[in-house]
């Protein structure tokens, strides 16, 4: 049995790079005319000249929270806020809305959201029963991965949530060979079958997202013979990256763009090191550039053992977004950003707020190779320039500082 689910996935990187990037000009030309939010947000950017990852760098970074309030102020006009290539009719059989609230399009490509490969790097195969739990309103969930599972040549189950004892029952006379949904869900459904004493042997397989899985999770699965794999994606993007039998990170999807940069930013990190996940898609229906999805994550090293040639990042690492406020101030990732960049010397920065309730203490911790005279005083500044509140100047070694995506750490106590 073929262990892949096309010949995409096992390309020479070389080659991925180049069709990727082949497809980046046309792309972004596309979602200028195509979708007048990004008419204004790329309105100086020549798309003829996005052909690197350098230069898709030099892009703005449109965050989830910017497309919220870019489609609250342009709803009047526009339920997506102008974001969407296509509008309501037979272009755009369905809307979703994800908590905000955001209203996400769906095409009718045959498996519009691509969750195909997920599935079948979790084991499914044509002319298997799939149990999807996933919602089937509001969120897009339930219909990403029903598409996804068609595509595959699956039926699909549409069990969705809630109803424990009647999902136990339909797993038990219909026989599905796996479950798609939340762990979770999965675990109440186990547990519900085990104090109903019903067996359910056919359940061998599980594509499980939206929610943490735990290495011990996943061996609770494995001892009641279910094979649990994993998915990221959003409501926004479709799939961004699968778990394959490797066991080792996750592999990225063949239809997006992916960077990690620094949090507050839109600057690539080096390999290895954690920060943002940021994704160009090349769906033409909703064409996002540089969305910043707010989640962490980093890239590991080397191809995935399986024979997939892609990137395979860690996964999900935990939000971006670390926005603290301070003695009544709101303090965000940028400004710390904004502040290191003012200076050459600095190779990290990561700002720590102690102290208890009321009783605000910052210290900047930076990571320096040139401890000039003077720079912790004119880092201290520019904190106050930038955020209107006096800190305090730590300057570390180079690789003092944790490798966990974190810009503001919180270390206050609220006891």
């Amino acid at each position: 049995m073929n262990p892949f689910y096309d010949a995409l996935e096992t390309r020479d990187p070389s080659a991925r790079e180049a069709a990727l990037l082949a497809a980046l000009p046309p792309q972004v030309a596309h979602a200028r005319t195509a979708s007048p939010a990004f008419a204004r947000i790329l309105a100086n950017t020549d798309p003829a000249a996005i052909t690197s990852r350098a230069a898709l760098a030099r892009l703005p970074v449109t965050r989830k929270y910017e497309l919220l309030e870019r489609q609250q102020a342009g709803r009047a006009d526009s339920a997506f806020g102008g974001f969407a290539a296509i509008g309501f009719g037979a272009a755009m059989p369905r809307v979703f809305c994800s908590p905000g609230p955001i209203y996400e399009p769906e095409g009718v490509r045959r498996d519009y959201w691509r969750m195909a490969r997920a599935l079948y790097a979790a084991g499914f195969r044509a002319g298997e029963l799939a149990h999807n739990s996933f919602s089937y309103h509001f969120v897009p969930a339930g219909a990403m991965m029903e598409s996804g599972a068609h595509a595959l040549g699956c039926t699909v189950f549409p069990g969705g949530t809630g109803q424990t004892e009647q999902q136990v029952q339909a797993i038990a006379q219909l026989r599905p060979a796996g479950y798609i949904g939340t762990p979770s869900f999965l675990k109440l459904i186990l547990e519900k079958a085990a104090e109903l004493q019903q067996p359910l042997p056919s359940l061998t397989k599980a594509l499980l997202s939206a929610e943490a899985f735990p290495p011990s999770l996943r061996d609770w699965f494995a001892a009641r013979g279910v094979a649990g794999y994993q998915c990221y994606g959003t409501a926004d993007l479709g799939l961004i990256a699968y778990e394959t039998a490797a066991r080792e990170g996750l592999v990225l999807d063949e239809g997006v763009i992916v960077e990690i940069v620094r949090p507050g930013t839109g600057d690539p990190v080096p390999e290895g090191e954690v920060g943002e996940l940021v994704v160009t898609t090349l769906n033409p229906d909703y064409p996002l550039i540089r969305f910043g999805t707010g989640d962490l994550s980093a890239v590991l090293p080397g191809p995935c053992p399986t024979g997939r040639t892609n990137t395979r990042i860690q996964g999900w690492m935990g939000r971006a977004d670390q926005t603290t406020k301070v003695r009544g101030m709101f303090v965000q990732p940028g400004q710390v950003a904004a502040i290191a960049a003012r200076f050459p010397q600095v190779l990290r920065a990561r700002l720590v707020v102690s102290g208890e309730m009321a009783n605000d203490q910052m210290v900047l911790r930076v990571e320096t190779l040139e401890i000039a005279a003077g720079l912790a005083e004119r880092l201290q500044d520019a904190i106050r320039e930038v955020t209107k509140l006096r800190g305090e100047v730590e300057l570390v070694a180079p690789g003092s500082l944790p490798n966990d995506g974190k810009v503001i750490e919180d270390a206050r106590s609220y006891r």
